[in-house]
């Protein structure tokens, strides 16, 4: 059994202790837990399996938060030269600076600083000028794009438009003396699933080594396989190329038109919960209740739901794998980044009846422009229209147009690579050690037989050009 995520555990089951420990930062109890339970049922693999799992997460959340509250200050103090200890304290109680007691001892994310001046408008207007802006993607706010998209569906009476080609070249680098010389390194990179409609033509180029082992269309985290040995005092990097034409998606929908879905057995899954991220908590069904009040029509539910989630604020994140409950997590933390979000949306429209799923990859834009990043959203099902596209951390945009205004409830701009049709799912062929990422899959993935490697023992890199018009295929 190869562990993709904490996993979800019964009544009765020290597992569930365990896991609420570590959350909390009680880890010597949970060290000592993990070796009773080890010690009470060996033979259960798969419970052994979750156990070490979770050791692993502490010392993943270590790496996480590795900064003091006098390394914090310091850091804050390099943009607030006049910072008052009042407000650092008023700022840390207030959960703007994110922190775990890791045995008694407050740990600080390693990003609390830089979200701290995303979360509290109070500290970003402390800074001493030239206070640097926040990097945020082109479509993040109303772009042209957005009104060429809306104007092709409306001509076309299409929802696929606007079609981008893109070259792409993903790559991971493992760093020199990670895996011992001579051993076989095993690397796994994202590679785009076809989807109708989304994103066809896609053409394997090249890749590094030769001969990558693609995945079939059929897994829903689908990547190229590789693998090569170890050389003594050397990188080992792994890449492939690929071409692909992506479509924009626009869905004119009519809310008059639209209607409670019937369950069918093909959308059950995606109306019930998926431990351990996707739970119908009761804190998170009152929270639903709050926001859809009386409402029973489907797209306005929706709608209530994407606007409260979009109010979350983004802040950069931790690590997946060592969060137990996304959801959850998303719900308390005060703030979220884009998979946190998406993993909300989708428990509270699941419990509201509305079928909703996931998808993930990369986002990008024009040379010109050169930004890139990892992004997450998702689909919901809305009749009669069928799955429509959703990506509540984009969020509303600044328009009096309703088409404009809620562009990302039912559409997608061009400049986005889906390699992820779901979360937390086996590769092709399967990866023997739990992986770094249990959640979602765009850096990639390496082991060798001694154990799998962590982010910090590997180096990714993205890089894409978008064709002239005329290679659109």
């Amino acid at each position: 059994m190869v562990l993709l995520a904490p996993q979800a555990a019964g009544a009765g089951d020290p597992l569930v202790e365990i896991v609420a420990d570590v959350d909390q930062g009680r880890f010597r109890d949970a060290d000592a837990a993990i070796t009773r339970a080890l010690a009470a049922d060996p033979a259960d693999e798969a419970q052994h399996q979750a156990l070490l799992f979770q050791r692993e997460r502490m010392r993943r959340i270590r790496l996480d938060f590795t900064l003091d509250g006098s390394t914090v200050r310091h850091r804050i103090r390099a943009q607030i030269p006049d910072l008052r200890e009042d407000e650092f304290q008023r700022w840390d109680r207030a959960g703007l600076i994110e922190r775990l007691h890791i045995d008694g001892e407050p740990s600080y994310f390693n990003r609390s600083v830089s979200n701290l001046f995303r979360l509290s408008p109070e500290a970003a207007a402390r800074r001493a000028p030239p206070a640097k802006p926040f990097v945020e993607g082109p479509f993040e706010s109303l772009h042209p794009h957005h009104q060429e998209v809306v104007r092709a569906a409306a001509a076309s009476q299409s929802s696929s438009v606007a079609a981008r080609r893109i070259r792409v070249t993903q790559s991971l680098t493992v760093k020199p003396g990670a895996v011992p010389a001579g051993e076989i390194v095993r690397a796994w990179i994202p590679y785009p699933r076809a989807i109708p409609g989304q994103q066809e033509g896609l053409r394997l180029l090249a890749s590094l080594p030769a001969g990558a082992q693609v995945a079939p269309e059929s897994a829903l985290q689908r990547t190229a396989y590789l693998e090569q040995p170890a050389v003594a005092d050397a990188p080992t990097t792994f890449s492939v190329t690929y071409e692909m034409t992506v479509h924009a998606r626009h869905f004119r929908i009519d809310p008059e038109k639209v209607v409670p879905v019937d369950i069918t057995p093909a959308l059950a899954p995606f109306v019930a919960e998926r431990a351990p991220h996707v739970v119908f908590s009761q804190d998170l069904r009152r929270f639903s209740a709050s926001i859809v009040g009386d409402e029973t029509h489907p797209y306005r539910i929706a709608q209530k739901l994407f606007a409260a989630v979009d109010r979350i604020p983004w802040a950069g994140a931790r690590e997946y794998s060592t969060i137990s409950n996304i959801s959850d997590y998303a719900f308390r933390a005060g703030h979220a980044d884009c998979g946190q979000q998406t993993l909300l949306l989708i428990t509270l429209l699941r419990m509201n009846g509305i079928p909703a799923r996931w998808q993930s990859g990369w986002v990008y834009s024009d040379d010109d422009v050169g930004y890139d990043n990892m992004h997450d959203w998702g689909w919901v099902y809305l009749a009669p229209y069928g799955w429509v596209p959703m990506d509540v951390t984009t969020g509303q945009l600044q328009s009096d147009d309703p088409a404009l205004r809620w562009f990302y409830l039912g559409g997608l701009d061009a400049y986005r690579i889906a390699f992820n049709d779901d979360y937390s799912r086996e590769f092709v062929p399967a990866k023997q050690h739990v992986r770094s990422e249990t959640v979602d899959l765009q850096r990639g993935e390496v082991e060798w037989r001694g154990g799998n490697l962590y982010f910090d023992q590997w180096d990714y890199r993205f890089e894409w050009t978008v064709l002239p018009q005329d290679r659109h295929n």
